[in-house]
């Protein structure tokens, strides 16, 4: 009988790792939480819990493991070569990502400079394509998302789509575009409710949406220029 199996079925649900991070997020883990999921299963002798405490003291703090082999993993007796590879993957992941510098697109210097840019990324398409600028304090394109496909007073066109995603990177200001299929560059009044609540969860996210723009064949209307919706 496998105990370690066994020892994490009788667990509450609750309280195993994977569960426990599903339920609160990864910074709710400890460290030996956290490893245990990487390990995956224990020994016939030990659960996994056990494994990943006594795999902590051994190297008796978290940097201790960057400057680690594969081989000195594996002194820790139930760590072997195929636990001992998969935690070095993830340690040198997590280096990589931790190291990793923010990609930057371009820069904006004005409502004309992105409405140009955006003509020539949007004027073919056949179906409306919503698409956001994320950008940093200094302007700069951080991301560039296309949220949905399809009209904008459809019931997916919601602001928390954005929001969401606009969360995830150092966010100052974000422009918003979607490009009209027929050329009409003019905006319907679902083009306005829609970049009305925008704005306003922008203000309660402390992200200024500079501008929506709709993209035609070859020219795009400023919303934030042609009307009082951002006065």
């Amino acid at each position: 009988m496998n105990i370690s199996k066994s020892f994490i079925r009788e667990v509450p649900k609750d309280l195993r790792p994977r569960e426990r991070l599903l339920t609160y997020g990864e910074k709710a883990l400890s460290d030996q939480e956290l490893l245990a999921i990487l390990f995956r299963t224990g020994t016939r002798e030990e659960n996994v819990l056990n494994l990943a405490l006594r795999f902590i003291d051994h190297f008796q703090n978290l940097n201790e493991l960057k400057h680690s082999s594969i081989e000195e993993f594996q002194q820790v007796k139930g760590v072997g070569p195929v636990k001992a590879i998969e935690l070095k993957a993830a340690i040198e992941l997590g280096y990589r990502i931790a190291t990793s510098a923010v990609p930057k697109y371009g820069h904006i210097v004005s409502t004309r400079s992105a409405g140009e840019w955006l003509i020539t990324e949007m004027a073919d398409l056949h179906q409306e394509h919503l698409v956001v600028l994320f950008l940093n304090t200094k302007n700069e394109i951080i991301k560039k998302r296309t949220i949905f496909i399809g009209s904008v007073n459809s019931s997916v066109a919601h602001p928390r789509e954005i929001f969401k995603e606009a969360v995830k990177y150092p966010t100052a200001r974000i422009i918003i575009a979607h490009n009209h299929p027929s050329g009409d560059t003019q905006p319907s009044p679902a083009d306005l409710h829609f970049t009305r609540r925008m704005i306003a969860c922008g203000e309660l996210m402390g992200i200024n949406v500079l501008d929506h723009l709709i993209i035609g064949q070859d020219e795009y209307l400023s919303i934030h220029e042609t009307t009082n919706l951002f006065d």
